[in-house]
Order: C-alpha cells, then sequence, then structure tokens
C-alpha cells in the first residue's frame, strides 16, 4: 500500500536534478520534516531502505488477515500542532480512544482498572488503599502541570550556543531567539512557584520508585505507574532520573484529553501513511528500497548529498538524517571528518535495550482469571495496557537485574494491547491482534543467542506461559506470532543497540545534551546535515517534535 501511493518516482530519477533537501529514512520525524519543509517551498526527497514507509511507526500484514503495528503501537505523543498544521486527520488519521486505559490483573484475584472516568479511579483504587484513591487526582494535576511547563520546551529548538561563521544580523537573530526562550523559561518558573520547582526537580532527579512511594501506598498502584518510568530502558525504577521517563509518557494527549493515549485505525502505520501524503501533497518526493550508504563530502566540512547502495549519487543543498545518531555519524559520514570530541560522544552515547516485541495473531480474546465481568466478547479489561508480571515495584526490579546479568527475565515485565478491539479493521471477524512489550532482554544474553531459533521460541513460550498464569488458555489461543528482539530491532527498524528512543533518555541525554552536549539544535559540525530523529531533541516517542523543529532551523538557515 505505502509503495503503491508514494513510490512513482525511481532512485535513479532522484540523480537527475539537485534538490533542496534530502532525507534519510522515511520514519514518522522525517516525513514531518519532509512535509514542513516542502510546504514552505523546498525541493525535497526522502530516501526509506525498507520497503514501506513509517520506520518504527508501521503496519505490516506479516500474518495473512493480521495487520501488526510491528514497533510502536500506541499513540498520544504526536504534536497536536503537528496534528493540525499537517491537517492529518483529512489525511485519513483515526484515533480511537480508550477507556479504560490500564488494567493490571492480580494472581490473588483482585485487579486495578484505571482510566479517564474520576470516580472509576476512585473506587478502583480504594480496594487497594483509600488514601491512595484520595492522593491520586492530585498526583495527576501535579503531573498535567508539569507536562503544560514542559510543552514550550518540546516544541521549541533548544538554545543552543552560535555555531560557525555568520552576519551579524544572524548572530544578533540568535541571540534575540536565545533571549526570548530563557525569558519564556523564566515566566513559566515563576507561575510555578517556588514549591512546584522544587516537585519538579523532584520528579526530574529522583528514581521513580521515590517519587511514586512519596504518593502512594499500595504496591499494585506503585508497580502500573512505575512501568511508565522503566518503558524503552535498561533502567529500573530505582534509578535516579527515571522519574523523568514517567513524565514523557504522560506528557501526550488525544483530541485536547491530556495523557489519554490511543489505539490508530489501521494500526501505527498510519500515522506514516497520513504525514507522508501531507508532505506528498505539499510536493515532497517519497521513494522506497533507496538505502542511503555514506554522506558526500565537500571540503572537508560540507555535505553535498548522499549515495545509495546501488552506487547511485544523489546532489542536495542539505541533508537531514532521520537514521540514530550512531548511524548517522558513524556509519554514513566518512572517517576523519568529524571532530575528535564529538565523534567519541556520540560513539559512547547510551543506545542499550532490554526490550522486546512480539507481535500475535491470536483466535480468541483473553479471559482473565481476576476478571470475570460478564462480557463474552471484548470487555473493558481488554481495552487498555494490560500489566502482566507488574503486581510490585519489587518484581520490576527483579525483572531488571536479571537482564543486568546478561540473562532474559525470568518472569517479564509485559505490556499487552488489544488493538482490535475497538480496530475492526486489522483482524478476521472473532480473531484478534495482541502486542506484548516485553522487558526486559539484553541485547547479548549470556545464555544463548537470539539468532538461535529454540532460544527465541523458548522466551516467546515464557512469555505466554507468565501470561497463562493470569488468563489461563492464552497459549493456546496463539495462531502465529513475530517477534523482534533488540538485534531484531536493530536489523529491521535500524534502531541501534535495539533502543527505542535512538539513544537513552536520561537526564544527561537530554535537551541541551541531546544528541551530543554544543549540538543540540539539529545542526551538526558538518555543514548542510541536520539531525530530524528521535536523537535529537526532545527525544523518543511517535512525537513528530524533532523533525518539524528541524524543518524550521532548515527553512531559517536556508531561507534566512
Amino acid at each position: 500500500m505505502w509503495r503503491r501511493s508514494f513510490c512513482t518516482t525511481t532512485a535513479a530519477t532522484l540523480a537527475t536534478k539537485k534538490w533542496d533537501a534530502l532525507i534519510i529514512g522515511g520514519g514518522h520525524n522525517g516525513l514531518t520534516a519532509a512535509a514542513y519543509l516542502a510546504q514552505s517551498g523546498l525541493s525535497v526527497a526522502v530516501l526509506e531502505r525498507r520497503h514501506v514507509i513509517g520506520g518504527a511507526a508501521v503496519t505490516e500484514e506479516l500474518i495473512p488477515g493480521f495487520k501488526f503495528s510491528r514497533c510502536s503501537y500506541l499513540q498520544s505523543l504526536l504534536r497536536p500542532s503537528i496534528i493540525r498544521d499537517l491537517e492529518l486527520h483529512r489525511h485519513g488519521l483515526k484515533l480511537l480512544k480508550r477507556n479504560p486505559s490500564s488494567f493490571t490483573p492480580c494472581l490473588d484475584g483482585r485487579y486495578l482498572l484505571l482510566g479517564s472516568d474520576a470516580e472509576m479511579n476512585r473506587n478502583e483504587i480504594s480496594k487497594f488503599s483509600e488514601r491512595d484513591a484520595d492522593a491520586y487526582p492530585r498526583y495527576e494535576d501535579q503531573l498535567e502541570k508539569f507536562c503544560k511547563f514542559m510543552d514550550p520546551l518540546i516544541d521549541s529548538s533548544p538554545p543552543e550556543a552560535h555555531q560557525g561563521v555568520s552576519s551579524f544580523n544572524s548572530r544578533l537573530k540568535h541571540k534575540l531567539q536565545k533571549s526570548e526562550f530563557w525569558a519564556h523559561c523564566l515566566h513559566q518558573s515563576v507561575s510555578m512557584g517556588q514549591q512546584g520547582l522544587v516537585d519538579f526537580m523532584d520528579l526530574l532527579l529522583s528514581p521513580a520508585s521515590k517519587v511514586l512511594n512519596n504518593w502512594f501506598e499500595s504496591e499494585v498502584l506503585k508497580a502500573t505507574l512505575a512501568t511508565d518510568a522503566v518503558i524503552g530502558t535498561t533502567t529500573s525504577a530505582h534509578t535516579p532520573g527515571s522519574g523523568y521517563v514517567l513524565l514523557h509518557h504522560v506528557m501526550g494527549e488525544t483530541d485536547g484529553h491530556r495523557g489519554i493515549w490511543s489505539y490508530v485505525e489501521g494500526g501505527m502505520g498510519s500515522v506514516s501513511l497520513a504525514i507522508g501524503k501531507a508532505a506528498k501533497e505539499a510536493g515532497a518526493t517519497i521513494v522506497t528500497d533507496a538505502e542511503v550508504s555514506k554522506m558526500m563530502i565537500e571540503d572537508s566540512d560540507k555535505v553535498t548529498g548522499v549515495m545509495l547502495a546501488d552506487g547511485t549519487k544523489i546532489h542536495s543543498s542539505v541533508v537531514l538524517s532521520n537514521a540514530t545518531a550512531y548511524k548517522t555519524f558513524v556509519e554514513l559520514v566518512p572517517e576523519n571528518v568529524l571532530p575528535d570530541d564529538f565523534s567519541r560522544a556520540v560513539k559512547h552515547s547510551d543506545y542499550s535495550s532490554a526490550t522486546t516485541k512480539i507481535n500475535l495473531a491470536v483466535d480468541k480474546l483473553p479471559q482473565f482469571r481476576c476478571c470475570n465481568i460478564g462480557y463474552p466478547e471484548a470487555g473493558p479489561q481488554h481495552m487498555g495496557t494490560i500489566h502482566i508480571g507488574s503486581e510490585s515495584v519489587e518484581e520490576i526490579e527483579t525483572a531488571c537485574q536479571e537482564a543486568r546479568n546478561g540473562l532474559p527475565s525470568r518472569r517479564p515485565v509485559i505490556e499487552m494491547t488489544i488493538p482490535s478491539v475497538l480496530d475492526k479493521t486489522i483482524s478476521p471477524p472473532g480473531k484478534h491482534v495482541i502486542n506484548l512489550f516485553v522487558q526486559f532482554t539484553p541485547y547479548k544474553p549470556t545464555d544463548g543467542s537470539w539468532e538461535d531459533t529454540a532460544y527465541r521460541e523458548a522466551f516467546a513460550k515464557r512469555c505466554f506461559n507468565l501470561i497463562d498464569e493470569y488468563a489461563p488458555g492464552f497459549s493456546s489461543s496463539v495462531i502465529g506470532y513475530d517477534m523482534l528482539t533488540p538485534p531484531d530491532l536493530e536489523r529491521i527498524i535500524g534502531l541501534t543497540g535495539g533502543n527505542i528512543f535512538h539513544g537513552a533518555m536520561g537526564l544527561d541525554s537530554l535537551f541541551l545534551m541531546r544528541p551530543v552536549k554544543g549540538w543540540s539544535n539539529y545542526r551538526t559540525p558538518l555543514r548542510g546535515l541536520y539531525l530530524c530523529g528521535s536523537g535529537a531533541h526532545p527525544g523518543g516517542g511517535v512525537m513528530g517534535a524533532p523533525g518539524r523543529n528541524a524543518a524550521r532551523v532548515v527553512i531559517d538557515d536556508i531561507k534566512g
């Protein structure tokens, strides 16, 4: 579908002209950058290595009749301004809000449902703790205030120190932009008040477990919330700074409702497809099966285009890379071109991952032992994210520690979603698509290899058996599955180390420090080369902000 929609132009045809901008990688950030650049009147071509666009936000029918959101699987972080600017709903984007949004089954027969209904949340939490039921609305209110503080930072290019030689007017404009940015931050800080700032810093710097312990006493509630703090990382909820990732996963919204995550009709590839349609309508060209092998460099510091794996040379004024920082600067840029300190910083950034994604086709919905609500088909327990093996923070810590020791978790932490309960377009009638986001799985396990089919199957069975403890008979419902371990995520999707964020989201790798210190504003030491993927500010998730922000910087550089 994606190939027929976008790829009427061949890579060889691209070589017949010089483009204003080339974009390496047709993931959602690259497509977003292409749309904004094309809307500004620039000639833009997107080069995607795979046969489909989307990168990690992709839909693939790997088992006949079942369409998998193969990597990313939920939408909330995509910036509302991007949805409006690119008119994504007109281009086919349809969001399916989940309510309830979270279900945590317990082996003792209890369960916890959470969602957007305040009364339901109170009733559910009070089963475990009346005190927590009182505290939960205040906790949500505080996080929402912090998110409002973060919004301008996400939608802006970081106020990086001025780089390179430029005109007096350019330097003056840069100083004014920096002054405006910091003045806005100061205003936001004053409005938050000293206590609010202290609470915000506490969230940023503390372990998520400490933050949650200060708010709540129920282990089930704390563990349910803590999963957001460790998702996609190799760290535990006890790691200092893990509170920020918790904030990162509640700063999104759906249709104006903060913190609400949704399914996308047709799978996550529909996000990329809608952005791609907007880019194409604006005049961008998108080509698949076009793998970039290296950058073309002139005068030791100026990028003039790219060379494809088949030897085709395509020239451009600028190049934006939606690949990871490692892929961009270590594998695509020739050796001895970048400054040594920059290269070292990129090479030694943290790209580690302990994430495995399993996509399943099943012939029936899981029936949870703790939740005999009486629904013959989909019930509230099937709507949102189902937390398996997350009944206490210490369970999460144990699973994480095993991976640190080189072993896949004996009892993995699993986030299960069943998008087909709301999206009837992705599975045959009566059958379902299930996503399992699994932690923790080391890149190189010490007790085997992910290249060993038997080893892979044994781990998948371990996950299914764990689910059986909560939903007896689940394993027997599996028709087939696709499993992406960290090396698979690297090889197939292009995520260095299998890291879904293009690099760790610790405090040492955010804002002015992302991707490396001194180069946070999407520019790079090579003139004409920009980073527009999740390895740039503000980081990972299907957000679109890195692509949009990078495009604005390029437009400003080209058009002044």
